[in-house]
C-alpha cells in the first residue's frame, strides 16, 4: 500500500513525492546507511538526554540551566556525555529492529486496512500506530539493558557536585569504569533481571508512545498539507476550488515532515511523561530496607513521586524531554525519509 500524502478530493492538488514501501527498500543499504545516519543524531541530541535523565532522578526541582552549569563546573563537556559510548553501541542494532519492525508493520498493517475498505487518512493512522507499537516492543529487548547502564553511568557524576549531591540519595552506590564494567558489575549483583529493570514499564511507556507519535506525525502530515492545499487553492463561479496542480520542493516537504514531527512530539512527551519518569527512577535508584539497598517497586516508587510534589514532580524534566524528542523526531524524520529515499531499489530491480 502507498500511504501518499497526496490529497486526492476537491481541494488543491498537492503533488507530494509518492511514499516507499519495504519491499521497494534495499535492505542493506536501509539498515547500513541507517546506523551511520542516526548515531551522528544520537550524539547531537545526547546532551540532552542526560540532563533530562538527572531531572528525573532529583528529589528536588533543579532547573535546567542550573544543572547545565554545574555539569560543566564539576565535570566539563565529558560530563554531557556519560555513557554515550554504550548508547551508541546499543543504538545500532536497537535502530535496525525498530526500523525493521516498523516498516514490515506499516506495510503489512496499511495493506490490510485499505482491503477493508478503511480510507486512505484512517488506513494510515492505523497502520502508524500499528507500526509505533510493534517497533517499539520490538527494539525495547535490545533498548531497556542499554537504557539501565547508560542511565546509571550519566548519574554517576553527581557524586562531585556539592549542590546537588543531596538531592539524589537514592542512586546506586557502586562506582562504573565504563559500560562494559556496568554490565559485569549489575550482571554480577542482580543478574539478567538487574539489565532488564523497567522492562515492563519501559513497553507501558514507549509502547504507546510511539504509536501516539507515528498516529500524530501522520494525522498532522495530512492536515498540514491539506491546509495549504485549501489556501492555495482557487474557486471557480460556483465556488467549488479547483485544483493548481500545486508541486511542492524538498524543502517545502521537509519543513512540512518537520513541523508534524514537532506537533507529534508535544502530543507524545506530554501524555507518557510521567510513566517515562517512572521508568527512569525505576532502572537509576535504589531502595533501602533494613539497612539493605534494594531495587525500588513501581509503588515504592510512585509514592516518593507523590512526596516530593505529586504530579508535577512525575513531569520533571518535561522541557529537556520535549526539546529532545522534537528535535530527535525532527531530524528522525527528515533523516528517516531521505534514509529510504537513498535506500530505494532502482525501477529496474523493482521490475525484475
Amino acid at each position: 500500500m502507498s500511504l501518499s500524502a497526496a490529497e486526492d478530493d476537491s481541494r488543491s492538488e498537492i503533488h507530494i513525492p509518492a511514499d516507499i514501501d519495504w519491499h521497494m527498500l534495499d535492505k542493506s543499504k536501509f539498515f547500513f546507511l541507517g546506523a551511520a545516519l542516526f548515531s551522528g543524531v544520537s550524539a547531537a541530541l545526547y546532551p540532552i538526554v542526560v540532563l533530562k535523565t538527572r531531572q528525573q532522578v532529583s528529589s528536588a526541582q533543579i532547573s535546567c540551566s542550573k544543572m547545565s552549569l554545574s555539569i560543566m563546573r564539576y565535570e566539563g563537556l565529558r560530563g554531557f556525555y556519560r555513557g554515550f559510548g554504550t548508547s551508541l553501541m546499543g543504538t545500532i542494532p536497537a535502530r535496525a529492529l525498530y526500523m525493521g519492525a516498523l516498516e514490515v508493520t506499516k506495510s503489512s498493517v496499511g495493506t490490510a486496512t485499505v482491503r477493508l475498505g478503511f480510507s486512505d487518512t484512517t488506513a494510515t493512522a492505523i497502520a502508524s500506530a500499528a507500526a509505533g507499537l510493534n517497533s517499539a516492543m520490538a527494539a525495547q529487548l535490545v533498548w531497556t539493558p542499554i537504557d539501565v547502564v547508560s542511565q546509571r553511568l550519566m548519574v554517576q557524576g553527581y557524586n562531585n557536585c556539592n549542590s546537588c549531591k543531596n538531592a539524589i540519595s537514592n542512586v546506586h552506590s557502586c562506582r562504573y569504569k565504563n559500560g562494559l564494567d556496568a554490565f559485569r558489575k549489575i550482571l554480577y549483583a542482580d543478574g539478567p533481571k538487574g539489565l532488564y529493570r523497567g522492562f515492563g514499564i519501559s513497553i507501558l511507556t514507549y509502547a504507546p508512545s510511539n504509536a501516539v507519535w507515528w498516529t500524530s506525525y501522520s494525522l498532522a502530515h495530512k492536515l498540514i498539507w491539506g491546509g495549504i492545499g485549501c489556501s492555495m487553492g482557487k474557486k471557480d463561479e460556483t465556488g467549488v476550488i479547483e485544483g493548481s496542480g500545486f508541486k511542492p520542493d524538498s524543502r517545502a516537504v521537509v519543513a512540512v515532515q518537520g513541523l508534524s514531527a514537532a506537533m507529534a512530539s508535544g502530543v507524545s512527551a506530554l501524555i507518557t511523561m510521567p510513566l517515562d519518569t517512572i521508568k527512569t527512577r525505576l532502572q537509576v535508584l535504589d531502595g533501602e530496607e533494613n539497612g539493605v539497598r534494594r531495587p525500588m517497586t513501581v509503588l515504592q516508587t510512585i509514592r516518593n513521586l507523590v512526596k516530593e510534589g505529586g504530579l508535577s514532580a512525575c513531569y520533571r524534566g518535561l522541557g529537556p524531554r520535549w526539546a529532545s524528542m522534537s528535535m530527535s523526531a525532527t531530524t528522525m524524520i527528515t533523516t528517516y525519509e531521505f534514509l529510504k529515499r537513498l535506500s530505494a531499489k532502482s525501477q529496474d530491480s523493482l521490475s525484475s
